[in-house]
């Protein structure tokens, strides 16, 4: 069964076309550009052009950036909470790792 709107949408489609709305697009008469993922190419852009990072790449900076905070802290106490982050993200990151090979 067709969804109900689809005639709705071929009709807007094809009025749009007739107007002129589809002529002269950046990209036009161009061969798709290569992809690796060809079945999440539309996420992966939007992503890209949103500036979003993957959650493994983003916990791992977090990690890099506590460590260096780590490093250059002298408070006992701080150093004790700053480490206690350490573990979280290290745990955060594992299951992150283990939910991306899973997936690939």
């Amino acid at each position: 069964m067709d969804h109900p709107l689809l005639d709705l949408i071929n009709a807007r489609i094809a009025a749009a076309e007739a107007d002129g709305a589809f002529d002269d697009l950046a990209g036009a008469g161009k061969p798709l550009a290569r992809s690796d993922d060809p079945a999440n190419e539309i996420f992966n852009r939007i992503m890209r052009e949103s500036g979003a990072v993957p959650e493994v790449v983003r916990l791992k900076s977090e990690l890099a950036q506590l460590r260096a905070d780590l490093r250059g802290e002298a408070d006992r106490s701080k150093r004790r909470t700053m480490m206690a982050g350490i573990a979280t993200l290290e745990t955060r990151l594992g299951l992150a790792l283990d939910a991306h090979r899973a997936r690939g």
